[in-house]
């Protein structure tokens, strides 16, 4: 038998751990961070005039829209359009330590991270903040596999995709320094043969490996908004708390066959106030909103179904029957312990990648927690008790489980409604079995021996917080339920405009002139064991891409 925790307030505490994510919690006061010197280009949009004129207008300073940016100002005008603030001012978010609190303190409008509940029931976040998902996010960097590259739909030069990871990692990727669970979960993967090892790779490998960090030794995060400083300051303008409400069409016939074109962007400032963005002759317009904010610009601009559209009282610019559809989450899977002796804080650093198409990962952290006992016969303040929590959780590749984004209102405030239809391919469930299985033998590894509490009679057990393991693990249906049962995020879901039913091969708005797409919404399939990589690598790689063909 397993023994487990009964205490309401620390099963509620870590419920919501679970609901959010493994993350640290420190009672140590965040450090300040000052703002870097590329920030004399970013201004509140309260400052931007009514009406200009650019030659790249980028929706959306994320984590593909900010290497987008810094790369095309090297040759052009360019306006980079965030409806969240910047992050250099948060500590929170900023720090490590902050991890935890950056994902809790959430509203509607403006916090750096924005919130939201898939019609399963499972809870997501999405970055709103210059950075985007990678100023909220654990901070792994890994590069995509190769099936990624292969199934894309994209034809990569490959050497300029190396030349792209080189240019994001030399600047705000670093080695992580393993501590106890982490160590302790390296060890156990090798042991249950999660082979060979692969050490410090930034690179997909089959096997267990230690892979990139977006914080640096101090704790102190980096995010894509770092990549700004490698942008001519002479050419860009960054506006913050920008909210796009919709991509402005016109008629107009042209050789490429497409009668509609993008022709700039209207954006709202804090205040309420309008302010048009146009683009020059041979300019375009690139939404960089992610996987949920793209799409929804989509529809709220006239490019969707016609009629979805029009129930809505939106006019029709093109209709596009697949805007919204082809949208994935790769579910996570694990299990949570509290060990028998004190643990520190550590996000995603090894991984274990494994033939049957399951990455392996943990977590650990310390949660507060105060008896409510305390309350009842002691005046005095409570000092919480700092409770040690480790976690063991498994992604599947791919998925293969096809979902559907559509709007919840014509605000662009209001994030769209989404399901992801989990599981609903047995493809995708069969991994699961396999990826929780693989847990199992993890936990029986000697490896794991020291995070067992010992109880009378020398017997040794796991103390686990929310759902155990399934006593047994040979039977299908029931590691099937467990999936099912215990589904949550890893928020990483993409999709929502992809190539060939979307956008054509080089991200371009099939049937628009000069609009083009360039994030995760693009995606049919999660490059590797984390997409921020890729994703940084994907705004600097279309970013030269572009310029070479301005160049021609």
């Amino acid at each position: 038998m397993t023994k487990r925790i009964d205490s309401s307030l620390l099963y509620t505490a870590f419920v919501v751990l679970l609901l959010l994510g493994v993350v640290p919690w420190s009672n140590a006061r965040p450090r300040v961070n000052r703002p870097p010197g590329f920030m004399r280009f970013v201004s509140n949009a309260t400052d931007f005039a009514s009406e200009d004129y650019y030659d790249y207008i980028i929706v959306g300073g994320g984590t593909a829209g900010c290497p987008l940016a810094a790369t095309l100002s090297q040759s052009f005008r360019v306006l980079l359009l965030e409806r969240g603030g910047v992050p250099y001012n948060r500590p929170n978010v900023m720090s490590h330590d902050g991890f935890l609190s950056t994902l809790t303190d959430v509203n509607n409008f403006d916090s750096p991270a924005q919130s939201f509940i898939s019609e399963e029931g499972v809870p997501n976040a999405r970055g709103r903040v210059l950075g985007g998902s990678s100023a909220i996010n654990a901070g792994f960097y890994s590069r995509a596999d190769k099936q990624f590259f292969e199934n894309s739909g994209l034809t990569w030069d490959l050497s300029s995709v190396n030349q792209s990871y080189e240019w994001v990692e030399r600047a705000i990727v670093f080695r992580p320094q393993l501590r106890t669970w982490q160590t302790a979960i390296r060890d156990a993967l090798l042991e249950v043969g999660v082979h060979p090892f692969n050490g410090f790779t930034l690179e997909h490998k089959v096997g267990t490996k230690i892979g990139g960090s977006t914080f640096d030794r101090t704790g102190r995060r980096h995010s894509s908004a770092d990549l700004l400083r490698y942008a001519r300051s002479s050419n860009i303008r960054v506006a913050v708390y920008a909210t796009v409400e919709r991509v402005l069409l016109a008629s107009s016939p042209s050789d490429s066959g497409s009668n509609v074109s993008a022709i700039g962007v209207v954006y709202r400032d804090q205040l309420g106030r309008y302010h048009h963005a146009i683009i020059r002759d041979r300019g375009e317009v690139i939404l960089s909103a992610g996987a949920l904010g793209s799409p929804q610009l989509l529809f709220l601009s006239g490019i969707g179904p016609s009629s979805y559209l029009s129930t809505w009282g939106i006019p029709v610019a093109l209709d596009q029957p697949h805007v919204g559809d082809f949208v994935y989450d790769n579910p996570r899977n694990g299990i949570s312990i509290v060990p028998p002796v004190p643990m520190e804080n550590s996000l995603i650093q090894v991984v274990g990648i494994t033939e049957e198409g399951a990455f392996l990962e943990a977590a650990s952290t310390v949660i507060p927690f105060a008896s409510p006992l305390h309350s009842v016969f002691i005046r005095a303040p409570a000092s919480p008790l700092y409770v040690p929590v480790t976690t063991i959780m498994e992604k599947i590749l791919g998925p293969v489980s096809i979902g559907l984004l559509r709007l919840a209102s014509t605000d662009v405030r209001i994030n769209p409604i989404v399901r992801f239809n989990y599981f609903s391919d047995p493809q995708d469930l069969e991994r699961c079995v396999n990826g929780t299985r693989k847990i199992g033998e993890i936990l029986r590894s000697r490896a794991m021996q020291d995070f067992m509490i010992r109880e009378w009679f020398g017997n040794r057990r796991f103390r686990f917080v929310g759902a155990p393991l399934p006593v047994d693990q040979s039977n299908d249906l029931v590691m099937a339920d467990f999936c099912r049962r215990t589904v949550s995020t890893i928020w990483h879901y993409h999709g929502g405009a992809v190539v060939g039913k979307v956008v054509d091969s080089d991200l371009k708005v099939i049937g628009v002139n000069s609009l083009r797409l360039v994030d995760g919404s693009t995606f049919n399939i999660s490059p590797g064991t984390n997409p921020q990589a890729t994703l940084m690598m994907l705004g600097r790689y279309m970013g030269l891409k572009m310029l070479r063909e301005r160049m021609r």
